[in-house]
């Protein structure tokens, strides 16, 4: 009984590790996608602030703010694919989480159970006043 009491521990603590293990993936998948986010915000606010001022200027100066802005476009619609595919990857972490986070609890409750069931065995064993056998009769060993 107190084998499987020791296994049953030691099942918790390997899904209590594998739980930490996918929240902390889930976390870097989660940090990824809000970098990737973060940096397409900046290169549309960095778009946006492309104006041209008032007053006159050159047709090279209004060109070069054309190709600025189309090459951070680009830039941006380039994030989109990224995004959609950090936020997939976000999702799937996070569903693995959570199953790892439910086999982490009823590996727990295993734990519990058997050391309850071990726990009351030896309280049995204690009030029956009958001490345990620890090997086997031989035949022929009377006195």
């Amino acid at each position: 009984m107190k084998a499987i009491v020791q296994q049953r521990a030691r099942i918790a603590r390997v899904r209590h590790v594998q739980h930490l293990q996918a929240a902390a993936a889930a976390a870097a998948a989660q940090g990824q996608l809000d970098q990737l986010e973060l940096s397409a915000q900046r290169l549309a606010t960095l778009r946006g602030s492309l104006g041209c001022a008032p007053g006159l200027s050159t047709g090279a100066a209004l060109s070069g703010a054309a190709e600025l802005a189309l090459r951070l476009d680009n830039a941006r619609i380039g994030l989109t694919d990224a995004i959609v595919s950090a936020r997939a990857v976000a999702a799937e972490r996070a569903e693995q989480r959570i199953e790892a986070r439910r086999r982490k609890e009823s590996a727990d409750k295993l734990d519990s159970r058997a050391a309850a069931a071990l726990a009351r065995l030896i309280e049995q064993r204690a009030s029956a006043g009958q001490p345990r056998r620890t090997a086997p009769a031989i035949v022929g060993d009377e006195e």
